[in-house]
């Protein structure tokens, strides 16, 4: 069995569609050579990202609207409906090889679901699944969103968890199945320092998953990402 190799990027606050972008780059450079995975942890300007069940009404505000808050609209090719990603959430996602010994996609899903409610449990809320639905719950409402896409057993997109997220964003979108939402900060009624999440995060993958060995950094996002202004590079059409 290869040894078990995680390399956590911190990169701070990130355009959408450069994290696609690098994304994309470190999943081909798993498929390619299956050495090391990687977890990038980061934080989103305003952005509705709509997945492969979405409909055209799961976003309800209008163009004018989107433009007047500063949101960009993504296509992507996760799996769910539409989700929001904004300041204060820290979204992660892990480029990983599930081959051999986690070909499962379910399994893989509820590994990332049980990162989030170890998470949860370190800072006293009590979190768990819902069954037949996806991502992490609390007894006032979603806390994580979990979408994610995998292309010769490696994933990309994963997970988002509000910590001091303004939900209000939530209104202009019918979110996964329509359920509430709610945030690390509603559910402790302060505000928690984002990097003092992530670290509990990485702890918690690093279990979950296994990993032998775990490099991490923190980025500069200007430095860490190289820019995609071609939609076709990114996978993402970005909508007005």
């Amino acid at each position: 069995m290869r040894e078990k190799i995680l390399e956590v990027r911190r990169l701070g606050r990130v355009a959408y569609r450069d994290a696609l972008s690098l994304q994309k780059e470190l999943e081909t450079e798993v498929i390619e050579q299956r050495k090391t995975d990687y977890l990038l942890l980061l934080e989103h300007p305003h952005v509705f990202t709509l997945g492969r069940r979405s409909k055209n009404d799961g976003v309800l505000a209008t163009a004018e609207l989107l433009r007047k808050l500063g949101i960009e609209v993504f296509e992507i090719n996760r799996g769910g409906k539409v989700t929001y990603h904004g300041i204060g959430q820290i979204v992660g996602y892990p480029i990983m090889n599930l081959s051999p010994d986690r070909e499962d996609v379910h399994q893989y899903v509820r590994e990332i679901e049980e990162v989030l409610i170890r998470t949860m449990g370190d800072f006293d809320i009590e979190a768990f699944r819902i069954e037949g639905l996806t991502g992490v719950h609390t007894s006032e409402g979603k806390v994580a969103a979990i979408g994610v896409h995998i292309k010769r057993w490696v994933t990309t997109h994963g997970f988002a968890l509000n910590v001091n997220t303004d939900l209000s964003y939530y209104n202009w979108i019918i979110a996964c199945e329509g359920e509430p939402v709610t945030s690390m900060e509603r559910l402790l009624g302060r505000e928690i320092p984002l990097a003092e999440i992530e670290a509990r995060i990485v702890e918690n993958f690093e279990d979950v998953f296994g990993y032998s060995s775990v490099n991490s950094a923190s980025f500069f996002a200007a430095s860490a990402l190289k820019s995609s202004l071609n939609a076709e590079n990114a996978e993402a059409s970005l909508r007005a």
